[in-house]
């Protein structure tokens, strides 16, 4: 799932992974692709709040080592490696 963030230029992802990983990651071209730590909230959510510039983004989740797509998000695109990733559009 992504909503904005409290600060002005910042999203918040938050995902449950379906498969039950106790180490979750956000990576995405924001970020460089860079697999950076998600918190665990009490409701078993995982959340990350990070600064993104306005247009369309693509990301992954890493959950316990495994790259996966958004489950929340039905917007992909394929990426070079023939997988797909999660996009997103920030305004």
């Amino acid at each position: 799932m992504i909503t904005k963030g409290q600060k002005k230029g910042t999203v918040k992802f938050s995902v449950r992974p379906p498969n039950g990983a106790t180490k979750v990651e956000l990576a995405g071209d924001f970020n460089g692709w860079k697999p950076q730590p998600m918190r665990k909230q009490k409701n078993g959510h995982f959340t990350c709040v990070v600064p993104v510039a306005p247009g369309a983004h693509e990301y992954k989740f890493v959950l316990d080592g495994q790259w996966s797509v958004d489950p929340d998000n039905s917007s992909y695109s394929l990426n070079p490696y023939g997988t797909l990733n999660s996009v997103t559009t920030v305004s």
